[in-house]
């Protein structure tokens, strides 16, 4: 009896059902490098102090405020944004994007938060260009079973703020595309990050040819 026992509890203990696999997190990786040292002055004293410019929290639509690393099949149905069950990001998009949108911009300006940026308007009385950006598209775009990129499309506003209200100064639509490596949650990462720095580096140049 004490047998048929022991063999009914080791039977019951291997049908129950394994931990579930912890959800791979993904970032951006490490950053861009260091941003460059202000150039010095015409008498080579001082450095010259960089323009300001105030960067808004990016704006996404709310299929994008999660974490969930998300794709399309576009030979299928590219209508349908699908989610990777055991790849996540280890942050919205929108804050990723942002986090490195930051790291683009500092190379050649000071970079302000909203805060930072009231602060300016208080003590000084005067508001630094502001940048707004708003994440449109984010998915890895499966062109077919073998195949895909990173799809990354956003769109800026650069306003500057005058006694009478604030004056669009330009606007515009990027869109970024980069194979990804692999056909798989893994490959989608990278293809988007690189995607990011594509589009990073687009806007970056435009903002700095606009102001």
């Amino acid at each position: 009896l004490a047998g048929l026992v022991a063999a009914i509890c080791l039977a019951g203990c291997g049908a129950l059902p394994d931990k579930p696999a912890r959800a791979a997190l993904y970032d951006f990786g490490p950053g861009l490098a260091a941003p460059a040292a202000p150039p010095a002055s015409a008498t080579g004293s001082a450095p010259r102090a960089l323009p300001m410019i105030a960067l808004a929290e990016v704006d996404a639509n709310s299929r994008l405020d999660g974490t969930q690393l998300l794709y399309r099949l576009g030979y299928a149905d590219s209508n349908e944004l699908r989610p990777y069950g055991q790849s996540r990001w280890s942050q919205p998009p929108a804050q990723l994007l942002r986090q490195r949108l930051r790291e683009g911009l500092s190379a050649g300006h000071t970079v302000l938060g909203p805060e930072e940026s009231a602060t300016i308007a208080r003590t000084e009385g005067r508001l630094p260009d502001s940048l707004r950006v708003t994440l449109e598209e984010f998915s890895q775009y499966f062109e077919s079973p073998e195949r895909s990129v990173g799809l990354v499309r956003v769109s800026a506003t650069l306003t500057r703020s005058q006694p009478g209200g604030d004056r669009v100064l330009a606007q515009r639509s990027f869109t970024a595309r980069k194979p990804a490596p692999t056909a798989d949650g893994p490959g989608g990462v990278k293809a988007l990050a690189a995607a990011t720095d594509a589009a990073v580096a687009e806007l970056v140049a435009w903002v700095d040819q606009a102001r």
